[in-house]
C-alpha cells in the first residue's frame, strides 16, 4: 500500500471509521481530525499541506463511509 497523503480523502475516511467508530463525526474539531489523520498507520505527508477544505472533505467522506 502506498503512503497516505492528505489528498487520499476516501482512504483516510475508511481508516478513521475503523479506528473511531464511536465518534460523532459532525462534532469532531478540525484540530482533533488533523491530529488523528497524522496518527493513522501509513500516513506520510507534511502536516502543513492540510487546510480547512481538505479536513472538511475528509469529514464528509467519513460521514458517507459511515452511512
Amino acid at each position: 500500500m502506498h503512503p497516505l497523503k492528505w489528498t487520499d480523502v476516501h482512504e483516510i475516511a475508511i481508516s478513521l471509521e475503523e479506528l473511531h467508530p464511536e465518534v460523532d463525526i459532525l462534532q469532531v474539531r478540525f484540530t482533533d481530525l488533523w491530529k488523528w489523520v497524522q496518527e493513522l498507520p501509513g500516513f506520510d505527508d507534511d502536516p502543513q499541506r492540510s487546510n480547512e477544505r481538505i479536513l472538511e472533505a475528509i469529514q464528509m467522506a467519513w460521514l458517507e463511509e459511515r452511512d
